[in-house]
């Protein structure tokens, strides 16, 4: 599978995640958003830059209790809940929130 923008072709996996972390920007993230049914908000950037961060200090993406326990350790209880997530990255905010961020598929997220 491929993605193309402004004259690149993006390359994906059979699942639609990226397969080069490093062709990642906001207008690739925007674009597998929008196949997602998602239009990007401040808070889905907000939770796609903690993603990026735990990627960072892990090299892994999370899992759906992981992405609550770093939400809530990050920005609070008030975003740390599943609900929370599940608004801005339905139907699997982890699986979701993790293709529009650029990563890796969480390895047990159906």
């Amino acid at each position: 599978m491929q993605l193309h923008i402004h004259g690149r072709d993006i390359a994906l996996d059979k699942d639609g995640y990226l397969i080069n972390l490093e062709d990642w920007d906001k207008e690739i993230a925007n674009t597998i958003a929008a196949q997602e049914n998602i239009l990007l908000t401040p808070a889905h950037w907000e939770i796609i830059a903690l993603l990026q961060e735990f990627y960072r200090e892990f090299e892994l993406s999370p899992a759906m209790r992981a992405l609550v326990k770093y939400t809530e350790k990050k920005l609070g209880t008030e975003k740390g809940h599943s609900i929370y997530l599940l608004e801005l990255f339905p139907p699997s905010p982890a699986r979701i929130a993790s293709k529009i961020a650029g990563l890796p598929r969480p390895t047990n997220c159906l």
